[in-house]
């Protein structure tokens, strides 16, 4: 765990799993009844009695000043001040006081519901609309639904979304292009002439649901940022044409036949686990000796003297990146005076 100044927590030391020494911290003594502690919010202070703490003793604050604080974890500065809370607002931090005074988050107007969201994750209070209370219902319902996206899209990416990368992998694949249709989408395309854009290499997943779920751009980047959380590279979301059926089949000159396709707009998704992909970009030439292009310096000479060694060849890509052959500057005309 992180060690910050004096009196700055990590708060994973409290929001984890119980740690061990139970026996221990039964033991501890408890507070002394009406004790007031100092804690320094945003360089504001709040004299608070840590008891509204401890009736909530999942949150951070409540594992904090509980039973034992918590095998000391919890340390006061040199003035007997706790600093906490590092990059919550004063006013971030007036409304979690009150929702341990009342159990209910009231977001006053001028106060981003975004920012408490993330006060509530930092000090793990339940962020929900039983707990949440504020006019701006668009920003609260937006929050919500991003909690309801990420759940929904878990489900996704196992159920649908995992075996189809699978499926890549095992043809050897390091990537993998994905489609989602609907449950009712038919794809009827004729053998002898395919769509020319590679579609066949797409992996398609038929999910009505999953299709709803992409329309909204929102839903794409909650996606995107968990399968970038869970160590996958170049995720591209959006939506592009997809050719189901061949419409019509239209004759060229010379006999030759071109199929018509009908295209639909369906979400795809393209993402990557390859490990070294700036090396396989990368094209390793192997240089070949010619045995027929002489030095061109001698071939600018026009000189082939008897006797003499012959010119090394000349390797091609040498010949191509190495610097110009010198040659012998060209006598300029005198011009009249």
């Amino acid at each position: 765990m992180r060690e910050g100044k004096a009196g700055k927590l990590d708060i994973s030391r409290f929001c984890g799993p119980e740690m061990s020494g139970h026996l221990e911290s039964a033991l501890d003594p408890a507070p002394p009844v009406n004790e007031r502690v100092t804690l320094v919010v945003d360089g504001t202070h709040f004299v608070v009695d840590p008891a509204v703490f401890t009736a909530h003793p999942d949150t951070m604050l409540g594992r904090m000043f509980g039973p034992g604080r918590q095998h000391n974890f919890t340390r006061p500065n040199g003035k007997g001040e706790y600093e906490i809370a590092e990059g919550i607002g004063a006013s971030i931090f007036r409304v979690v006081l009150d929702f341990y005074r009342t159990g209910i988050l009231r977001c006053p107007d001028g106060v981003s519901v975004a920012e408490l969201r993330d006060a509530c994750d930092y000090l793990c209070i339940n962020f929900d609309y039983s707990t949440v209370k504020c006019r701006d219902l668009s920003a609260l319902l937006h929050e919500l639904s991003n909690d309801g996206a990420r759940r929904q899209f878990e489900g996704f990416l196992e159920e649908l979304v995992v075996p189809a990368m699978v499926a890549s992998a095992q043809e050897g694949e390091r990537e993998c292009h994905i489609v989602v249709l609907t449950d009712d989408d038919t794809v009827d395309w004729d053998q002898e002439h395919p769509p020319p854009m590679g579609e066949d290499y797409s992996q398609i997943i038929y999910s009505t649901k999953l299709y709803r779920f992409f329309k909204y751009i929102e839903n794409r980047d909650v996606a995107k940022a968990l399968l970038k959380e869970r160590g996958l590279k170049n995720i591209r979301i959006g939506i592009e044409g997809y050719p189901t059926c061949k419409e019509k089949v239209k004759r060229r000159p010379g006999g030759r036949s071109e199929v018509i396709y009908n295209y639909v707009q369906r979400p795809f998704i393209q993402l990557s686990w390859e490990k070294e992909e700036g090396k396989s970009r990368h094209v390793d030439f192997q240089c070949v000796r010619s045995k027929s292009v002489p030095n061109l310096a001698a071939m600018a000479e026009g000189v082939s003297r008897c006797g003499t060694t012959p010119a090394p060849q000349v390797d091609e890509l040498d010949r191509l990146n190495g610097p110009a052959p010198h040659l012998p500057p060209m006598t300029q005309p005198q011009s009249d005076s």
